[in-house]
């Protein structure tokens, strides 16, 4: 009986042929898409290639981030300090009819450690962000109880002016890696309206390390204040502590904070 049914051949059913490679290409993409997206997390959490300021004031970039030339971090430190005692009364040249016609300051409003509000100097707030984040509060509350309130009278009522200057920058020490010592002999000097000068020593050690910096998205679209601030944090530098130097023995500095500041005749 059986031999008498035909045999059935069997068909190719090519639909699921079909279905099964599509099956298999779609899989493989995934996989691709997967690996892509791999790579790219991978990229976005690199830090970015560090840049270095040579002496010149020309960026370089380094095999290793926490390299950085001993000139151009003494520069950093004495631009810094000199700019956060350049008190003028008139806001920071932008132009150069700023510098023939210079703007009056306003001041910026911070608390002192007493907890009254005082003004310091716009030059001096654009400066501290040359400092760490948790350093620069506390720092600008001693800079406001030093600045005189007179800094900020107009015209002829302004009686007082001052500046940094500087006697000596010491060759920075490596203490650790991306980690530098600085020692400053200088003077505060402050000019009254009668004439009178007033110099407070300042002669302070800075402890100064390497930071990353990325510049803002939108530079063209920024205020002035904003590009001086992305210009300082972009020399990768910054400092995270201030201590009384001694002058006797360099090599064993003396610790302390910034809080030596009493003007004196």
């Amino acid at each position: 009986m059986t031999g008498i049914l035909p045999k059935h051949k069997p068909q190719i059913n090519f639909l699921q042929i079909f279905a099964l490679i599509t099956l298999g290409l779609n899989i493989f993409t995934l996989l691709i898409i997967l690996y892509q997206g791999l790579i790219i997390r991978n990229i976005t959490n690199q830090k970015p290639p560090t840049f270095i300021e040579l002496i010149n004031g020309q960026p370089g970039t380094s095999n290793h981030q926490l390299q950085r030339n001993p000139e151009a971090i003494r520069q950093f430190v004495s631009t810094t300090m000199t700019a956060v005692f350049n008190w003028t009364g008139n806001l920071p040249p932008q132009t150069i009819e700023d510098v023939t016609n210079p703007q009056p300051d306003s001041g910026i409003t911070v608390k002192t450690p007493q907890g009254y509000n005082k003004k310091i100097a716009t030059s001096s707030w654009v400066a501290s962000f040359g400092l760490s984040e948790d350093f620069r509060q506390g720092f600008l509350a001693q800079i406001a109880d030093m600045t005189p309130a007179e800094i900020f009278s107009r015209g002829s009522h302004q009686g007082v002016t001052a500046q940094l200057v500087i006697q000596r920058v010491y060759p920075p020490e490596n203490i650790a890696p991306g980690n530098w010592r600085v020692g400053m002999v200088a003077n505060i000097v402050q000019q009254r309206s009668d004439k009178q000068k007033i110099l407070t020593p300042f002669n302070k050690d800075f402890l100064v390390r390497a930071v990353d910096s990325f510049e803002h998205p939108l530079a063209t679209e920024i205020t002035p204040l904003q590009q001086a601030i992305y210009k300082l944090r972009s020399q990768k530098l910054e400092i995270y502590e201030i201590t009384n130097l001694c002058l006797n023995d360099v090599s064993n500095r003396c610790q302390g904070l910034l809080n030596n500041h009493q003007f004196t005749n």
